[in-house]
C-alpha cells in the first residue's frame, strides 16, 4: 500500500469540502461508521481516527495498559517488531516471541507463557504480517486468550477487508486497521474496535493519552462525530468504500482476494520462484528472487519501465524478495499484468524465462474461480 483507490471514492473525495460539524457530514460519518461494524464482524463501535494504522496500534496500548504491566508481543516481521518498540516507548514489560520471518507463531507458545504468568495483560499479534506475507493463526490464539486474563489485540492492517477476521465470533478483543490497504483509500485513517472486555480495561489503564483517547472518541461517535477534526475527505470516500464492500458481499470479497492470491502463487511457482512464507496470506504474496537479482532494482524497473507497482522486502531481505499485493481495488487482469511484469523483469535481469508460463498458471486459477456463463 497505498493500494489503488476505488473510483467512486475518488469521485466523492473530489467534491467541495464539507464542514465537519454539520448534519450533512454527520450523516456520512454515521453511515461509514455503521458499515465498518459489518466488515469488522462486530456489534461494537468502530472508532475512526485521523492517523495511520500505527496510531491505532499505539492507542491499543495506551488505552489498555498501565506502566509496568506485562504483555506478549509476536515478532515475526517488521510490524511485529513495532509492537515491541511501542512497549519500549511506554515502559511496558514485553515478553517477545520471536518467530522466523515467513513462519507463523505457534499458539502453544503463547498458551505456555500465559500459564506461566497469569498476570499478563494482553497479547499483541498481526493477523497478516505485511513484511513477510504471512498469516498468523488468530482464531486459534483467540481460543486461548478468551479463557485468560490477557486481551487479544490484533493488527489487521493488511487483513481487515482482505481475509475473514470476524471479531465477535472469534473473540478478538481489539482489532485495528488502516485506510490505505484493503479499504482502497489514501493513507490517513485508522480504525479500531474494542470488545466489552477491552472497554472495561480502558477504565483501569493509567498510561498517558490525549489525542488517542478511545473513550473520548466513543462518546463523540455516539453523536455521529469525532473528538477532534476528522479527515473529512477520507471519510467521504470511506462511505463509498463501505457501500462497495457491502454490494460485493463479504464472502465474495474474501473469495476474490483468495483467488487472486492463489493465482499469483501458482504463477510464481510456474516461473520457478519460491514462496517466502510458509503460511502465505491472501492479502499479499512474497517470493524469493533468483540469486544475484537485487529486489530493489527489480521493483524500480517494474515500476518505472513497465508501470506495475510492487514492493521489495524489508531489513535482511530488502534486496532478496518481492511482494505483490492482492488488496482492495484489484481484479484478475491486474493480477495478470503483475505476473507479466515479473516475467519481463526476470528476463531483463538475465534469467531464462519461459514467457507466458506464469500467466498461463494464473489464468488456469482465475478461469476456475469465475462462474461459467
Amino acid at each position: 500500500g497505498p493500494t489503488p483507490v476505488l473510483q467512486e471514492a475518488l469521485a466523492a473525495m473530489s467534491q467541495p469540502i464539507l464542514h465537519h460539524r454539520t448534519p450533512e457530514f454527520s450523516a456520512i460519518f454515521k453511515e461509514a461508521a455503521q458499515g465498518l461494524k459489518e466488515i469488522f464482524g462486530t456489534k461494537q463501535d468502530v472508532l475512526l481516527l485521523a492517523g495511520s494504522g500505527t496510531a491505532a496500534m499505539e492507542g491499543s496500548m495506551t488505552n489498555l495498559l498501565s506502566p509496568g504491566q506485562k504483555v506478549i508481543t509476536v515478532n515475526g516481521g517488521k510490524f511485529g517488531e513495532r509492537w515491541g518498540n511501542i512497549c519500549k516507548a511506554y515502559g511496558i514489560q514485553n515478553i517477545e516471541l520471536k518467530v522466523e520471518w515467513g513462519e507463523a507463531v505457534d499458539p502453544a507458545k503463547i498458551e505456555a507463557e500465559l500459564k506461566k504468568d497469569p498476570s499478563i495483560a494482553a497479547v499483541y499479534v498481526q493477523a497478516s504480517e505485511t513484511s513477510t506475507a504471512t498469516i498468523h493463526p488468530v482464531k486459534e490464539i483467540a481460543k486461548i486468550t478468551k479463557n485468560s486474563n490477557a486481551l487479544l489485540v490484533v493488527d489487521g492492517i493488511t487483513a481487515v477487508g482482505s481475509l475473514p477476521l470476524p471479531m465477535d465470533e472469534w473473540g478478538i478483543d481489539v482489532l485495528v486497521t488502516g485506510s490505505q490497504k484493503a479499504f482502497m483509500l489514501p493513507p490517513g485513517l485508522a480504525f479500531v474496535a474494542l470488545s466489552e472486555r477491552a472497554w472495561e480495561r480502558t477504565k483501569e489503564a493509567k498510561l498517558p493519552r490525549f489525542y488517542l483517547d478511545f473513550a473520548r472518541e466513543r462518546k463523540n461517535l455516539a453523536k455521529d462525530t469525532s473528538a477532534w477534526t476528522p479527515a473529512v475527505s477520507l471519510i467521504v470516500g470511506l462511505r463509498e468504500v463501505v457501500r462497495s464492500m457491502k454490494a460485493e458481499g463479504l464472502e465474495a470479497l474474501y473469495g476474490r482476494h483468495a483467488m487472486l492470491a492463489r493465482a499469483t502463487r501458482e504463477a510464481m511457482k510456474a516461473l520457478g520462484l519460491k514462496l517466502f512464507s510458509k503460511a502465505p496470506a491472501d492479502s499479499v504474496t512474497a517470493v524469493w528472487l533468483p540469486e544475484g537479482i537485487d529486489a530493489k532494482k527489480f521493483v524500480k524497473y517494474c515500476r518505472d519501465k513497465l508501470g506495475v507497482a510492487m514492493a521489495a522486502g524489508q531489513d535482511a531481505v530488502e534486496t532478496k524478495i518481492i511482494r505483490i499485493s492482492h488488496m482492495g481495488y484489484v481484479d484478475a487482469f491486474d493480477t495478470l499484468a503483475a505476473v507479466s511484469a515479473v516475467e519481463m523483469g526476470l528476463d531483463r535481469f538475465g534469467q531464462k524465462v519461459n514467457f507466458g508460463a506464469g500467466v498461463a498458471a494464473a489464468q488456469r486459477v482465475l478461469v476456475e474461480g469465475f462462474p461459467k456463463p
